[in-house]
């Protein structure tokens, strides 16, 4: 049985031969961006926009844009070469705001109910406490344990 096919390849395929697969490589510039430059002058800089071979890049502040106009070669080497390709020859850069990165959200563990069985087993092993407040809180920690398996 064969494998289902990535999305990127079925348009890549769809898109082969029309001005719209040059867009679909265009925007892998902004995929690679902050592995190529590092987090650290991504969080200072963007790119913005791309036309024939320029890149246009916000950066947040004139000291960073001074320090990043020294850069340039090197950062379109690191871009290309994430890309696989030598797609951008130019960076112009422009001052502006940069989006705050996307926070992810933390991971949650699911939930589950407890069985009876289980809530018994529980009162069980901490009825043995005499002090009422701690078989509280072991209770309680037990159950969250259990809970998240």
């Amino acid at each position: 049985m064969k494998r289902p096919a990535a999305l990127s390849d079925l348009l890549r395929a769809f898109l082969s031969g029309t001005p719209a697969e040059k867009r679909l490589y265009e925007g892998r510039i902004w995929l690679v961006w902050d592995q190529a430059v590092g987090e650290r002058i991504a969080s200072h800089a963007q790119p913005s926009a791309y036309r024939e071979g320029t890149l246009t890049v916000t950066v947040d502040s004139a000291p960073w844009m001074q320090q990043l106009t020294y850069l340039k070669k090197e950062l379109i080497a690191k871009v290309n070469d994430e890309l696989g390709q030598e797609m951008v020859r130019e960076i112009y850069m422009k001052a502006g705001r940069i989006a705050p990165p996307a926070q992810k959200k933390p991971h949650v563990p699911k939930r589950r109910e407890l069985s009876d069985v289980e809530a018994t087993e529980i009162t069980e092993q901490t009825a043995s406490i005499s002090d009422p407040e701690l078989r509280t809180v072991l209770e309680r920690l037990i159950k969250r344990d259990r809970e998240s398996r």
